[in-house]
């Protein structure tokens, strides 16, 4: 099935239907099989051993290459599992990638890793023109975020990829953010879309995995083979919770969406919040509040929202990126692009946004008068 035949939200809710070719099962087989029995010597029914393929694990692999308009995916055992994949498969010794400073911490401790262990070098840029002058230096890689976590800013894919390929580099985009409903980088030119797929994709906080859909036959060819050597493949029964997930996001998604921007109209006139950043787009909004002494209050006087390390859940998330998701990244390093003592994460679940909305003005209740 193309893309071109059904709507996306179709191809969502259809996700492994007729999987089951003997019994006609609706719901996605769940396949716990580590061995498959052989029809005869030298024959294989396509299944020998689960960390090489599984029919469960399959079907996911084949829903995220359609969803992104990749030709090949692959379900990894975490999010970061993904990024260790691309970076570790597609490059060499000594290879250069081109990246962001606004990045996930994650993302970043992982990178310095590697740096530190002298697989490879980063170069990080704060702009597009940055990016844009890298790139003429002829990297191996470019990696992005779009939009970046937490700042969300945008980055434009189909100029990055058309610049990135004049010098032979591959381009990667974590599109854990926007998935596939909002964004396809895979169509805009990039090589490999990575997502984290304990976020959005999965939905419901339950599971842990990571996501790659690709194009060109060189890059799955080095993909399939760098997973099934190092094996780091996704277990069938988390397949099968991010396949059910899946069913679900469009629907899920737009009210995201939509709590998200009722939130961004409150906290932009909130006296205690200094600035928000929002992208206009998807359920992901930061913002900055004037002073950070009143942070551990307002986060132990929230009822709805829950201060914790996540994101794309049904239940509403505030996260604290400098002592959670950031705090790897060195406090200079942070200053340099806006990321501050005083900037917090929002993650808008499916509740109702009157709520939402109510839960943020009586945690960060201050006078207006001390913030004039």
């Amino acid at each position: 099935m193309t893309m071109t035949e059904r709507h996306i939200e179709t191809l969502l809710a259809q996700i492994g239907n007729r999987s089951d070719k003997a019994y006609g099962a609706i719901n996605t087989p769940l396949y716990f099989s580590t061995a498959y029995k052989h029809p005869g010597l030298g024959e294989s029914t396509g299944y020998d051993y689960t960390r090489t393929a599984n029919p469960t694990r399959d079907v996911l692999q084949e829903a995220i290459a359609v969803l992104e308009y990749g030709e090949q995916g692959f379900a990894t055992s975490s999010g970061m599992a993904a990024i260790q994949l691309v970076i570790e498969g597609l490059l060499s010794h000594g290879d250069t990638v081109v990246t962001l400073q606004d990045l996930y911490g994650g993302s970043y401790r992982y990178f310095h890793h590697m740096e530190e262990k002298g697989f490879c070098n980063f170069t990080y840029c704060l702009t597009e023109d940055e990016v844009y002058a890298e790139i003429e230096k002829g990297p191996k890689l470019v990696f992005i975020e779009t939009p970046t976590n937490p700042m969300m800013v945008e980055f434009d894919i189909a100029e990055i990829s058309k610049r990135a390929h004049v010098v032979g580099a591959v381009v990667v985009v974590d599109n854990t953010f926007y998935t596939p409903l909002i964004q396809r980088p895979l169509e805009e030119g990039a090589d490999v879309v990575i997502h984290s797929a304990t976020k959005y994709i999965g939905g419901h906080n339950d599971v842990l995995g990571g996501l790659v859909a690709s194009k060109g036959q060189d890059i799955n060819e080095k993909l399939a083979f760098q997973l099934n050597t190092t094996g780091a493949t996704l277990d069938p029964f988390a397949c099968w919770l991010i396949v059910r997930g899946l069913k679900t996001l469009a629907v899920r998604l737009q009210q995201h969406e939509k709590n998200a921007k009722a939130l961004v109209e409150a906290l932009e006139n909130h006296p205690a919040i200094e600035k928000v950043y929002y992208s206009g787009r998807g359920g992901m909004v930061s913002f900055a509040v004037k002073d950070a002494g009143i942070i551990r209050d307002a986060l132990n006087s929230l009822k709805i929202f829950t201060f914790a390390e996540s994101l794309g859940g049904v239940e509403s998330l505030i996260t604290y990126p400098e002592t959670q998701t950031h705090a790897d990244i060195p406090t200079e390093l942070r200053a340099q692009y806006g990321l501050t003592d005083k900037v917090l994460r929002i993650s808008t679940g499916i509740e109702n946004s009157d709520d939402l909305v109510a839960d943020i003005n009586q945690a960060f209740n201050v006078k207006k008068s001390d913030y004039l």
